[in-house]
């Protein structure tokens, strides 16, 4: 008999523990579209919280043009102020049955802010951790913030279990739902003293000295006359000389973005949904996952300093091809050990691709376009990749009554990763403060056979083929 696809009134001692993705899932729908069928309003919510990464790229845009002008920390500590004011200001938004359709449509602009400050957040914060270390163990420093995304996950969980054990479902729903997202103003002036206290990039100020020290050549060379060096903005630049490389960031971050979605927003679904089983299940076996990937992420980056951004991306975009069918299977045991180890065996996969990609996707563009280019490919990526992944598992489930167009949609995601990082150039131990990739270190050689760091011929573009001619390669 198939299962029924639709979705029950949430508890909120099972819905606190969910992310946000989650939260749009199991307690928007009921505050801000009560009017709607259950399953209606879950795509509401999911569109809702999807409707943020429609914001992103213009995001990355904005932010990565001043950041490349003026620097990676003013812009950060102003990302943190947007972002931080807009998820604080989720928590004295007045609901539907306050203010009727006016409570959906807040909610809508204040996703559009969250999305627009988070476009420019995340290539900020790998740039200024990635140019301020050493090039030998970048991938670990980098790594670190990409440890933010189960960290959090772990943070707002604890508040949440307190809430459970001091409030009834009722209470919640009336105004504990409110108390995470005021908590984290805590948060915001917590993070805004660290961004203060941490210096520019050293690489970024290098690349000005050096663009002080042209433009007073040039003035000397024309004896004193004032001479206008016009450049087109970042982001023209970006897609004028380096739309390979934002190719290849789409590529790499796509698989990855699908994959987590999938993993940790539409396992919810799945589990309680299409199965019929507690959300304590799926959330629970979720937080543990999420342990675990906190944890494991810097190693994944850290072993990418020994063999490379690509090989360690591999093992984790193959590992995901081959597990989006094995995922499935395992939760449909309906045994909630064998779904923890299906969840966190699925997010060891996914650390193994994310963890390494801020210092690979850093490392692939020049110093003056970097923060537009980094923050447009990964903004993109989530765009086609972790907007709609949730979206999609939900109607591909509810079209099919079967997890296997959605085992088959995952893996064509990691497989698109696969293909990109295969013939991508390897990055790793790049001198940031050098354009090109002339002080990239190649990744170990495989069984005494060509460097698989070189990629093949047709990735070696730009930059990288000037490299090759003043070198002879």
């Amino acid at each position: 008999m198939g299962r029924r696809l639709i979705h029950p009134a949430p508890s909120h001692r099972q819905a606190f523990r969910s992310r946000p993705g989650s939260a749009a899932a199991l307690v928007f729908n009921k505050l801000f579209f009560p009017s709607s069928d259950p399953l209606v309003g879950t795509l509401l919510a999911f569109l809702t919280y999807a409707v943020g990464f429609a914001a992103r790229p213009l995001g990355g845009i904005v932010f990565g043009h001043y950041g490349d002008k003026i620097g990676r920390k003013k812009l950060l500590v102003f990302s943190l102020l947007l972002m931080g004011g807009a998820t604080f200001a989720m928590g004295l938004l007045p609901t539907h049955a306050t203010i009727g359709v006016g409570a959906p449509i807040l909610l809508t602009v204040l996703r559009l802010v969250q999305g627009f400050a988070l476009g420019g957040e995340w290539g900020g914060a790998i740039l200024i951790v990635s140019e301020h270390g050493g090039d030998k163990r970048r991938g670990f420093w980098a790594s670190w913030p990409q440890a933010g995304a189960p960290g959090g996950n772990l943070l707002a969980t604890g508040v949440l279990a307190l809430l459970a054990a001091v409030q009834s479902d009722e209470a919640f729903l009336a105004w504990g739902w409110r108390i995470p997202f005021l908590l984290s103003g805590v948060l915001v002036v917590i993070g805004l003293w660290i961004r203060i206290s941490v210096e520019e990039s050293p690489v970024f100020l290098e690349a000005q000295r050096k663009a002080a020290d042209e433009a007073a050549r040039a003035a000397g060379a024309t004896k004193g006359a004032v001479v206008e060096v016009k450049e087109a903005a970042p982001v023209v630049q970006v897609f004028r000389k380096s739309w390979r490389e934002v190719l290849v960031a789409i590529g790499t971050r796509f698989g990855e973005n699908v994959s987590y979605y999938i993993l940790t927003a539409f396992v919810l679904v799945y589990v309680t949904v299409h199965l019929e089983l507690p959300k304590s299940d799926a959330l629970n076996a979720v937080l543990i996952g999420s342990a675990v990937h906190f944890v494991t992420i810097p190693l994944w980056g850290a072993l990418s300093d020994r063999l490379g951004r690509r090989p360690v991306t591999q093992i984790g975009a193959i590992g995901m091809v081959g597990w989006a069918f094995a995922f499935f299977a395992l939760l449909d045991t309906e045994s909630f050990p064998v779904i923890a180890v299906a969840v966190t065996v699925g997010l060891l996969f996914h650390g193994a691709m994310y963890g390494p990609q801020a210092a690979f996707i850093s490392e692939m563009f020049d110093t003056k376009v970097r923060y537009s280019g980094a923050s447009m490919g990964s903004q993109l990526a989530s765009i086609i990749g972790g907007a709609l992944a949730p979206l999609i598992a939900v109607e591909l489930l509810k079209d099919y009554d079967s997890s296997v167009p959605v085992s088959i949609y995952l893996s064509a995601a990691a497989l698109v990763t696969v293909v990109t990082v295969w013939i991508a150039k390897e990055t790793r131990g790049r001198d940031l403060s050098k354009d090109g990739l002339v002080g990239s270190v190649p990744a170990p050689a495989v069984n005494g056979g060509a460097d698989p760091a070189k990629g093949s011929p047709a990735s070696r573009t730009g930059s990288d083929a000037k490299d090759s001619a003043r070198l002879g390669g």
